[in-house]
């Protein structure tokens, strides 16, 4: 997952409270070495190895995951997209911080970049890619999907509260601890990292953050950041960070970086076809350092 996970909780016995703790950050590193594509042994690597030449049958859990991540790049008209790995690639974030390609290198990757050539046959469970040089990078949503099931598996075990997170970026607040009415989480200022923007209080919801500082790099007093827009093979400008408070991880997980790509505007409509899902754009400001935009979609 490339991030560390953590989990603050609260339960009644703490012998099966760290029995709990321990199957949920199990179960993280189960969901790693499913769809790990950095990992060669993964099922996720064996669908990028094998797909364009023929389909691969795909165990039931992670099919049904690919098929929810693609819904959510049909329903953003593309601005998220798992198939954004050869881009990753060519900016140099595939393993480091980054690098400026030439334009001939983006041209050369994008026709391999597009949901649409993913066929996924349902009725088989299969996956198959149109072309050669397609490839899946579920980084954008898999670290939402840990937090769900690590949460799952928390609930079962009757544990009152908990804070999980991954990384910081995606983080459910299960419950509320004693005496309080729920977990209070910070974003970080996006220009300041030793200020807070904004605390979010969290009670059985999910808060997550896509921030153009996470993994960038600076060329020519022009800053690049790791988050792409697919349509357009390159780093999206204008945006700071942008935060979603959420019902699961892997929805918010998704939505920050597909908000991020459409920006304000554009956002605030898609923002209309989603329940009960709240927005924090923070935009570039020249006197302010940034100004906040925030919309609930109810």
């Amino acid at each position: 997952m490339a991030c560390l996970y953590t989990i603050d909780a609260y339960a009644a016995d703490s012998e099966k409270l760290a029995s709990a703790l321990e199957q949920a950050l199990d179960e993280v590193d189960r969901i790693d070495r499913l769809m790990s594509h950095y990992k060669p042994e993964s099922p996720l690597s064996r669908i990028n190895r094998d797909a364009a030449a023929s389909p691969v049958a795909v165990e039931p859990e992670l099919y049904d995951f690919i098929a929810e991540a693609m819904r959510y790049s049909r329903d953003s008209d593309g601005a998220f997209d798992i198939t954004v790995g050869p881009l990753m690639k060519v900016w140099g974030f595939f393993r480091g911080e980054g690098r400026l390609p030439s334009d001939q290198e983006v041209e050369t990757v994008r026709p391999f970049v597009g949901w649409q050539h993913v066929i996924m046959d349902p009725e088989h469970r299969t996956i198959r890619f149109d072309r050669p040089g397609v490839e899946l990078d579920l980084g954008g949503i898999a670290k939402g999907y840990a937090v769900d099931r690590a949460v799952k598996i928390l609930r079962t075990a009757n544990v009152a509260a908990a804070l999980v997170s991954a990384g910081g970026s995606t983080i459910y607040g299960l419950g509320a601890p004693p005496n309080r009415n729920a977990w209070t989480v910070s974003i970080q200022d996006p220009v300041d990292s030793g200020k807070v923007a904004r605390d979010v209080a969290l009670r059985d919801r999910a808060l997550s953050v896509a921030g153009s500082s996470e993994k960038s790099f600076e060329v020519d007093s022009v800053r690049y950041s790791h988050i792409m827009d697919p349509r357009t093979g390159h780093p999206v400008q204008g945006v700071l960070t942008v935060a979603v408070v959420t019902k699961t991880g892997t929805e918010g997980d998704a939505l920050d970086d597909a908000l991020f790509v459409l920006g304000p505007i554009r956002g605030r409509k898609y923002l209309k076809r989603l329940d009960a899902v709240e927005m924090f754009f923070f935009l570039p400001d020249g006197q302010k350092g940034w100004t906040l935009i925030h919309e609930p979609s109810w």
